[in-house]
């Protein structure tokens, strides 16, 4: 099965942005994870909220292929706290994690619910 694509919500320079309610993880995203579509990983900010009673972990998955010279580290695991935890992950360094075709891979553990929101920053002014 294809991974489920999750948008940017980019932050507003200089500016505000209302407290966007994420995609819900549910089983399908918890079984084929997700992609975030022309990845800028320097750029990007993961926010996981978890609503299951026990922790889990959250993973970005390392770049395979030249872009991602630096992919040999790994992967970055988080874990999110348990039924109320939030968890901010990222920016990210492109030569570790970027995949093929400017992706980004998320993987999510057994049994995570909860929400997933991909914010982009703002490049400076």
């Amino acid at each position: 099965m294809p991974r489920t694509a999750v948008p940017y919500t980019p932050l507003v320079p200089n500016g505000n942005l209302a407290d966007p309610a994420g995609t819900t993880i549910d089983s399908t995203l918890v079984t084929n994870g997700v992609v975030i579509n022309n990845a800028d990983p320097e750029r990007t900010l993961i926010r996981i909220t978890n609503t299951a009673g026990t922790d889990k972990t959250v993973t970005v998955k390392a770049g395979a292929g030249r872009q991602s010279w630096m992919g040999a580290q790994g992967d970055s695991t988080t874990t999110v706290a348990a039924t109320s935890g939030r968890q901010f992950i990222g920016p990210f360094t492109s030569a570790r994690f970027q995949q093929k075709g400017s992706t980004l891979y998320v993987d999510f553990a057994s049994g995570t619910t909860g929400t997933i929101t991909v914010f982009k920053l703002p490049k400076a002014y």
